[in-house]
């Protein structure tokens, strides 16, 4: 009887201490209690918003060289301009457990509810050149990116010293990015609240061109019809502001002097058309975010703390400045 219970006992304890050790690791915790990885096994899911400029080409092209320079595995999707599509692509990223989701928003709402899901499944998100409309900033890690209220200001400035001993009035027609859209939004505002400082500044007009090449000179020929005395358009982006270069040569005018344009991006496109004087003034704003966006990634994987929004450092150009930065411009 004595080895009986002596062997019970014997028994209850191993059962006991099996119950106080670590259960395997099922994959199922966060990375943080896990440790970083190593980073050649990071994997990073990209939702970009498409291809509907040559700012957003070069933002891409930076983003994969950089994940691939880095030696990252990145997941790339492209919306083609439509929420519903990154929505897709993010969701399939959270089938896939990827260790980071990161997207340029199409638009800034709706995004709630796949974010949350992105949060209730421990993946982190970043957001890339926009921002979400969202009352909850608990559900990105970090937007990274440029001021676009900024930059709206940086071109009404501009704007407000061109025309300063002018006493008539100044007609200007506005191509709006995608309605919706981060820059479009916070572009027209930043620009609204410097001319605002003098009434003789109108916006006789303003129009979405959706951030295309074709939908800026769509808009500008219907929109030149309706007001043939406008003296500026102010272009959400380069592209836009090139198919408006279009739409006045068309019309007999000469872009740059019979009515000034001044566009944001800077891409080699447009610097060229304002090194030839068809555009007046360019505010910068960089699509080289790859090398960012690396360094948050690494941040999240070792759990070190990262700034809720990186603003990206931008400068604007003139002719000159043009002229003498084009031979070494990276995009």
């Amino acid at each position: 009887m004595k080895k009986i219970i002596g062997t019970f006992a014997a028994g209850a304890m191993l059962l006991a201490l099996a119950g106080c050790a670590p259960a395997a690791d099922t994959g199922s915790g966060d990375a943080a209690a896990a440790g970083p990885k190593a980073e050649s096994d990071l994997v990073v899911g990209f939702a970009q918003v498409g291809a509907e400029s040559g700012w957003r080409t070069a933002n891409t092209k930076d983003i994969q060289s950089a994940f691939e320079e880095a030696g990252i595995e990145l997941k790339f999707s492209d919306a083609q301009q439509k929420q519903e599509n990154q929505i897709k692509a993010i969701r399939s990223y959270i089938q896939q457990q990827v260790d980071v989701i990161a997207f340029s928003p199409v638009v800034e709402t709706g995004w709630d509810a796949v974010l949350n899901e992105a949060k209730d499944a421990g993946i982190p998100v970043v957001l890339t050149d926009r921002a979400v409309d969202s009352a909850d900033d608990s559900l990105y890690v970090t937007f990274l990116g440029s001021d676009f209220v900024l930059e709206g200001e940086k071109a009404g400035d501009w704007v407000v010293e061109e025309y300063k001993d002018q006493t008539e009035p100044v007609e200007i027609i506005q191509l709006e990015g995608t309605t919706g859209a981060a820059p479009a939004i916070d572009r027209a505002e930043g620009f609204a609240e410097v001319i605002a400082s003098d009434p003789k500044f109108e916006v006789v007009a303003s129009q979405t061109g959706d951030f295309t090449r074709a939908g800026g000179k769509q808009v500008t020929e219907a929109l030149l019809k309706s007001n043939p005395g406008v003296d500026l358009i102010y272009a959400h982006n380069d592209d836009m502001g090139l198919g408006a270069i279009e739409a006045i040569e068309a019309a007999g005018l000469v872009p740059g002097k019979d009515i000034k344009i001044v566009t944001v991006d800077a891409v080699k496109d447009g610097m060229t058309a304002l090194a030839d004087g068809k555009i007046n003034f360019i505010v910068e704003c960089s699509p080289l975010l790859g090398k960012q966006l690396i360094e948050v990634v690494k941040q999240i994987n070792n759990g070190e703390a990262t700034e809720k929004r990186i603003v990206t450092e931008e400068t604007t150009f003139t002719q000159e400045q043009a002229i003498e930065a084009l031979p070494t411009r990276a995009y």
